[in-house]
């Protein structure tokens, strides 16, 4: 019937399509960044920080990495507590991206001290084994241009201080990048609201171990620790472990949930049993007298 009115159908079809692109396209662009959509507390790009941006853009880094955390129950998990539009105000372009071949850094920010990421941007493999990321070590041979840019932030509008340009002389590209991740995701509170809860009495379930027990629990280690606290609890970034005497519950609560204000992450994405596993291969380990 339609296809022998062909003026008709012409109509009713752009009619169909103008009405698809006004709700999906035209009205969300009028909802997102007003006044309803900022959050207090997020706060511009220092000058630095967005010079770590256009760095990051320059090399091509949002080509690996989203900063999107979707509304859903396995991203959330992951990676921390969903984006809201009102966290982006101060991004020119938006970096959400949908492509992972790296993991999203939408949440990165107070994830690690600055000397994990130092370390990680200069050598990828030293902290995460299995990472295919390139080495940037060559940013730290870069050195900062304050005027440039000064002139870029001037020329796209971005507010910055006299302060924060006399603070650029002596930085390096590294330096940018770094100030960069440590903002990504800072400027909410979401840690303590998404914070995993123990419930219950903690009860270690391997009481009586040996080496032949603990041995294979060695790579657990080597996988989520070393980096960190050092291929033999020497310390590196973090403390170091040897000497300490944590009791079960308390060690086995800083694994699972972390120390927010001391960067370390949460590793309660491992499940209890292998936390279980790291509090008592920590303990054997300072308390054979064979290492």
């Amino acid at each position: 019937m339609w296809e022998k009115k062909p003026v008709l159908l012409l109509v009713l079809a752009t009619c169909a399509i103008l009405v698809g692109t006004i709700v999906t396209m035209v009205l969300p662009f009028l909802w997102v960044n007003t006044e309803a959509d900022r959050i207090e507390g997020v706060t511009p790009y220092t000058a630095l920080q967005q010079e770590g941006r256009d760095i990051y853009i320059r090399d091509g880094c949002n080509n690996c990495h989203t900063q999107t955390v979707r509304p859903l129950v396995p991203e959330v998990l992951r990676y921390g507590d969903y984006s809201k539009s009102g966290e982006f105000v101060y991004d020119r372009p938006f970096l959400w991206g949908s492509k992972r071949t790296g993991p999203d850094l939408a949440r990165l920010g107070g994830k690690y001290p600055d000397a994990w990421h130092y370390k990680h941007m200069e050598s990828p493999r030293s902290m995460v084994p299995k990472t295919n990321m390139p080495d940037y070590g060559w940013f730290s041979d870069n050195l900062l241009d304050p005027q440039m840019i000064q002139r870029k932030m001037e020329t796209l509008g971005f507010p910055f201080t006299a302060d924060e340009i006399k603070a650029l002389q002596g930085k390096n590209e590294m330096d940018a990048m770094v100030a960069y991740l440590q903002k990504l995701g800072s400027d909410i509170a979401w840690r303590n609201t998404t914070k995993t809860e123990i419930v219950g009495e903690l009860v270690n379930p391997y009481v009586a171990v040996d080496h032949d027990t603990m041995e294979p629990w060695e790579d657990l280690y080597q996988d989520n620790c070393s980096a960190c606290h050092g291929e033999h609890m020497e310390g590196v970034i973090g403390p170091q472990l040897i000497g300490e005497d944590y009791e079960d519950e308390i060690l086995f609560e800083i694994i699972y949930s972390g120390i927010a204000d001391g960067g370390m992450p949460s590793f309660s994405s491992l499940g209890t049993d292998k936390v279980w596993k790291l509090v008592n291969y920590i303990k054997y380990y300072n308390q054979d007298e064979g290492h």
